[in-house]
């Protein structure tokens, strides 16, 4: 393959990498071979012979040209000719590190996917571990005094839902005391006194329908 032409611009690199493998081959050509020559040889063989030499060097050069023009297109820090095998090494080094982070990325994701997989399963165990003992989402409220109402929450048990309600009834202005948490046949039981921050007093349907919104969504 010819790669002047994709490369127009590299042939001043490629001249200075192959100058620097060595000048002077061209002129031992004559040389080479191991034969040792009859000064009676008519003149015309030793020119044959010294053609075919130069034509054979010239295709060396142009096929370790073209290797290297290649090499650079897939190194691409490659900046001179005296520096390629430095150069390379230098990158090879980086596409190892680049390899193995991506690794531990993959490891992560893996990691990840899995923890999701188990958490969805037991989500979906909870879920039919209720229907089979005929456990239903719900909210039971009652008044005590004023701003004070007793729940009683019936939630499906996941991981990380009792964080979620607290957070949630904390976010519409409600504080939990005397909680009490239990858990069986996949469903997890909160009961609590709950006091209103912005109000004087609860109303036990608007705190229900509000709780209910809440268990559902969580």
């Amino acid at each position: 393959m010819d790669y002047s032409d994709q490369y127009p611009n590299e042939m001043e690199f490629v001249g200075s990498a192959l100058s620097d493998l060595g000048t002077t081959d061209l002129q031992k050509l004559g040389s080479r071979g191991g034969r040792t020559w009859d000064r009676r040889r008519p003149q015309e063989d030793d020119s044959s012979f010294k053609s075919k030499n130069l034509h054979a060097e010239r295709r060396r050069r142009q096929k370790l040209g073209d290797r290297l023009l290649k090499l650079r297109s897939l190194v691409p820090i490659i900046t001179n000719a005296k520096t390629i095998i430095e150069d390379s090494i230098t990158y090879i080094k980086k596409l190892q590190t680049d390899v193995k982070i991506l690794q531990e990325q993959l490891l992560e994701m893996e990691a990840s996917a899995q923890e999701a997989l188990e958490l969805r399963k037991d989500e979906v165990d909870a879920a039919e571990e209720m229907k089979k003992f005929g456990i239903q989402i719900g909210v039971d409220v009652a008044q005590i005094d004023g701003n004070k109402l007793w729940v009683r929450a019936i939630i499906e048990k996941k991981r990380g839902c009792f964080t979620k309600l607290v957070e949630a009834m904390n976010y519409f202005g409600f504080e939990l005391s005397d909680t009490n948490v239990t858990a069986s046949n996949g469903a997890m039981v909160v009961s609590s006194i709950i006091t209103g921050f912005h109000c004087d007093t609860l109303q036990v349907d608007q705190t229900r329908e509000l709780m209910l919104e809440i268990v559902n969504g969580i």
